[in-house]
């Protein structure tokens, strides 16, 4: 799936990818990853420089997390954690990768919300404006894993999130996108 968007004057593209993970050693992936699907989006843009400075914040929602699959929860990169930082991955023209793993194969529904976003260098404030967005996924029963092919998401997506993101990064502002 190819998604377009445009930000301060450049167009730009998000190429989004989803496999099967066949190989997890060679993804550096535990063996739980066997079987479930992979993601990969790679930004492509006509700018340079500072301009394609970017992240990906991801949510989950899965049945097998905390609210047992009614709500979502930030998805951030192990490292990170428990840092006031929203995004996954963040850099130039940054890749989203993502390699979900479960050591069971029971019954779930495991969805994410991907959002490429940007952090304006111009504002003194630490401010989070998505860009474009994506979601994906899969579902696993009787031990059959079905990918969800991805599909576009929209601002009132990336709105919907927005209570949880500010609750989950006080030092942020998550506001009008314009």
């Amino acid at each position: 799936m190819l998604l377009n968007f445009a930000h301060d004057g450049h167009a730009g593209a998000v190429d989004v990818r989803i496999g099967s993970n066949d190989d997890p050693s060679a993804l550096a992936c535990g063996p739980g990853s066997l079987g479930l699907p992979v993601c990969t989006a790679t930004v492509t843009s006509g700018a340079a420089g500072y301009h394609v400075m970017c992240g990906w914040v991801q949510l989950v929602r899965s049945s097998d997390n905390r609210s047992g699959g009614s709500a979502f929860e930030i998805d951030p990169f192990a490292l990170f954690a428990d840092a006031d930082w929203p995004y996954a991955f963040y850099g130039h023209l940054p890749t989203l990768f993502d390699a979900p793993s479960r050591s069971s194969r029971q019954d779930m529904d495991w969805l994410a919300h991907a959002f490429l976003a940007k952090t304006p260098l111009e504002k003194a404030s630490r401010r989070v404006v998505a860009l474009t967005g994506f979601s994906w996924g899969f579902t696993i029963r009787d031990g059959e894993v079905a990918s969800r092919s991805p599909a576009p998401l929209t601002l009132a997506d990336w709105q919907a999130h927005v209570p949880l993101l500010r609750e989950r990064n006080p030092g942020w502002d998550f506001g009008s996108n314009s």
